[in-house]
């Protein structure tokens, strides 16, 4: 974990609520995808978990959507305003050694952390296929960037308005995907229906209100096969084997 200042450099609306935030700083703390920062807020007595998108050397890029009052403040910020960001926080996505052909599944702002890691699995040589979901066309993002990476997109909306209609799991069985092992990030009720209905084995980046970000207020503890595990440290990132549902 590593707490520094970062400079705005952008911050600019997707869709209505989804906005994409980037910062200039030292990003050498983020050792994967799937981790997360935790941003400071004036006035606000807790900091924002929010997931990480991109990032090089220099500069990182949030994706959020604006649910409340701190976040509703982030969507005011201008380029040139500072934040206070704790950075490399969570356990990320792993590469596995035997993986082939991986299967990314997002559902609205869990899209945004596998948009690194797609970077990651194309580097290392791999085909990489995405299942964007949300709930309408006019909540729809970063299908284009995906696409421009190189990755095969599929994308599902509950009400039909764009790609398929239905749930992402309704999209694989459509399209009939092709794939050996998945990373998901979403919503609970999709990463369970996601479990349920598909054999192969996977990583899910799970959601959830926390504390102190860092592992110190347990107030963010799952149950899990292995024993309970806090979504902030020894998550977001868990094993579809070791979930207890």
């Amino acid at each position: 974990m590593k707490k520094d200042i970062y400079q705005i450099r952008s911050n600019e609306p997707l869709t209505a609520s989804v906005w994409r935030m980037t910062l200039a700083g030292d990003t050498q703390a983020i050792t994967a995808p799937g981790q997360f920062v935790n941003l400071a807020i004036d006035g606000l007595f807790l900091r924002r978990p929010i997931s990480v998108c991109d990032c090089e050397p220099d500069r990182l890029t949030l994706i959020y959507k604006v649910v409340g009052e701190g976040t509703e403040r982030m969507s005011r910020m201008k380029a040139g305003d500072e934040l206070d960001l704790l950075t490399g926080l969570g356990n990320g996505f792993s590469i596995g050694a035997d993986l082939r052909r991986p299967l990314l599944v997002g559902g609205g702002v869990g899209v945004p952390p596998l948009y690194l890691l797609a970077k990651r699995l194309l580097a290392a040589g791999l085909p990489v296929q995405a299942v964007l979901g949300f709930n309408t066309a006019a909540e729809c993002f970063y299908e284009a960037e995906f696409r421009a990476l190189g990755c095969g997109v599929t994308v599902a909306t509950v009400d039909g308005s764009a790609g398929v209609k239905g749930f992402v799991t309704t999209a694989i069985a459509h399209r009939n995907l092709d794939f050996d092992y998945f990373y998901a990030c979403g919503p609970l009720p999709m990463l369970r229906a996601l479990c349920d209905a598909v054999p192969q084995e996977g990583q899910l980046s799970f959601e959830e209100r926390m504390g102190c970000g860092f592992g110190g207020c347990m107030g963010c503890t799952c149950r899990t096969k292995n024993g309970p595990k806090r979504i902030c440290k020894e998550g977001p990132v868990l094993e579809k084997g070791e979930i207890v549902w």
